[in-house]
């Protein structure tokens, strides 16, 4: 099946050239077009607008190596930022589904999620489940990705990282991709086994994936941050999106920008 866009900017043409990982330039090209796209879909909210200079989108889902015609699934979506990316760039061709917890923190409201995208116009073929400690409504070897953006601290805070990293594992056909962003923890000191403070090591989550039976493809610097020294008041909240102390140092704490970031992509072998 062929995925075309009749023009594209010679800009994107070299960065999607530059950063994707599938078959050809000219597929390449015309998908991370469709990216583009998506990003740019007018209805997306202002705030998630704005944060596209520090989460990098196209960049990051081309990474992933994401085509409109693939079964995804998101977990734990948050307010929705990815979401409005990902249902106008699947809509025509592929499947979306997002995964949401059972209970409620300030990171994550399902009945919030529900009541913004349930059956909304451009929604209507979202299909929602759950998946957290106690349940798995992810279908086994039905994904071709799975998406989780700064998500895996929650699990580690809950002590169920493992048992979510085999739901992934599951969920997933053989040759799956499986990506995590996550707030990169200082490699100096040992991980907190529930990350308190929000951030979580590299290679820890390398190694948690890889014990779960993933293989390690790639990772991606697209969203570093070196003015973050992961050492703050109220741990990875006190950076913006969050800005946790409110007023307090606020300027200072919007210079720095966003937290420091790891993308990694792994895949469940093929068998």
């Amino acid at each position: 099946m062929t995925f075309c866009t009749l023009s594209i900017r010679a800009g994107l043409f070299i960065c999607a050239a530059t950063i994707a990982l599938s078959a050809g330039p000219a597929c390449a090209a015309q998908d991370n077009a469709a990216l583009q796209a998506a990003v740019q879909n007018s209805s997306r909210e202002a705030k998630f607008v704005a944060r596209d200079v520090a989460r990098h989108p196209v960049g990051e889902l081309a990474f992933f190596g994401l085509r409109p015609d693939a079964s995804v699934v998101e977990i734990w979506p948050g307010g929705g930022y990815w979401t409005e990316i990902l249902a106008p760039y699947l809509a025509a061709h592929g499947t979306f589904t997002v995964a949401l917890p059972t209970d409620t923190d300030k990171e994550h409201d399902a009945a919030k999620f529900r009541a913004k995208f349930e059956g909304k116009p451009g929604y209507t073929a979202l299909k929602i489940v759950t998946l957290d400690k106690s349940e798995d409504g992810l279908a086994p070897n039905s994904a071709d990705f799975i998406l989780t953006f700064r998500n895996l601290h929650n699990w580690m805070g809950g002590g169920y990282a493992p048992k979510i990293l085999s739901d992934f594992y599951r969920a997933l056909k053989p040759g799956g991709i499986l990506g995590i962003e996550e707030h990169r923890g200082l490699n100096t000191i040992p991980q907190d086994p529930v990350a308190d403070n929000g951030y979580v090591r590299q290679d820890f989550t390398e190694d948690l994936a890889k014990k779960a039976g993933f293989v390690l493809v790639g990772s991606s610097e697209l969203n570093a941050n070196p003015k973050d020294t992961k050492i703050w008041p109220k741990g990875v909240w006190t950076l913006p999106p969050t800005f946790e102390l409110g007023a307090t140092d606020h300027a200072k704490y919007a210079a720095i920008g966003e937290a420091d970031n790891f993308i990694l992509k792994f895949r469940k072998p093929e068998k």
